[in-house]
Formats: C-alpha cells, sequence, structure tokens
C-alpha cells in the first residue's frame, strides 16, 4: 500500500481534484494526506503585531479546508489524514512528501481564472518536484 499526498487550497477548482484523488485513493487502496502550505512571504513587509493575526487566521482557514477535504474523503469511504506547513509551496509539498514517504504527488489542473499555473508551467513545476524528491507526480 502506498500513500498520496494531494496538495489543496480550497475552493471550487480544488474539490474537483479533491473528488479525483479520493477516487484514486479507494481504487488503489492507498492512504492519503491533504497538505495545506501557508506561503507568507507576503507578510515580509508588514507591521509585526498584524503577523501574528493574519498567520493565526490563514491557519485557522487552512485547518478549516483540510477538514473540508478529509470529511468530503469519509463521505466516500476513504481515510485521509491532513498536514500543514508554512513556507514556500514547492519547498514544503517536497519536504512533506520525502518525511512521509509518499509515492504519488497531486495537483490539480488549471481550472479557470483563479488557477495560480497555466497548465505548461504546472507540467514543468511537477517534472522539477519529481526530478527534486524522485517521488511520481500526477497531475489531475
Amino acid at each position: 500500500m502506498g500513500k498520496i499526498l494531494c496538495a489543496t487550497r480550497g475552493g471550487e477548482a480544488s474539490y474537483r481534484t479533491q473528488d479525483k484523488v479520493i477516487t484514486l485513493a479507494k481504487e488503489s487502496g492507498d492512504e492519503l494526506l491533504f497538505l495545506f502550505v501557508m506561503d507568507l512571504h507576503f507578510l515580509d513587509r508588514t507591521a509585526a503585531p498584524i503577523v501574528v493575526d493574519v498567520t493565526n487566521n490563514i491557519a485557522d482557514m487552512g485547518e478549516f479546508l483540510l477538514l473540508m477535504a478529509k470529511e468530503r474523503a469519509a463521505k466516500q469511504g476513504v481515510e485521509a489524514r491532513t498536514l500543514i506547513r508554512e513556507g514556500e509551496v514547492i519547498e514544503e509539498l517536497e519536504k512533506a512528501a520525502q518525511e512521509e514517504a509518499v509515492s504519488l504527488i497531486v495537483l490539480g489542473s488549471p481550472v479557470g481564472e483563479e488557477s495560480l499555473f497555466e497548465l505548461v508551467e504546472l507540467e514543468r513545476l511537477a517534472e522539477r518536484i519529481q526530478a527534486n524528491a524522485g517521488i511520481r507526480v500526477q497531475i489531475l
């Protein structure tokens, strides 16, 4: 039995990816982990008291989004674990994948204007992660 790590950030596009990865885990019998990464670099130029509040709010939001993903999996008969990290998204994704000894990393395919990446960029990113971490990456 392997482990699948799925990066998620919430929203409609994430639900589609979550449903696909839940089905994949169910069919393969692999353990499923959802990961939310808080990239707080945008706060580097902000006053310290505000940073603490914003960090806590983003962490709470991340935990909520992960809980929703976990519940979606449970409704489909799949037990999932959740991980929340702080740092640069790709770096934390690679670290989590290695620490958890996952066999597959899943990234959501870009959908609409709210996507962070174009498909070509995401494919390059997947190749880079696969080369750096030595773990297969699949775009769903």
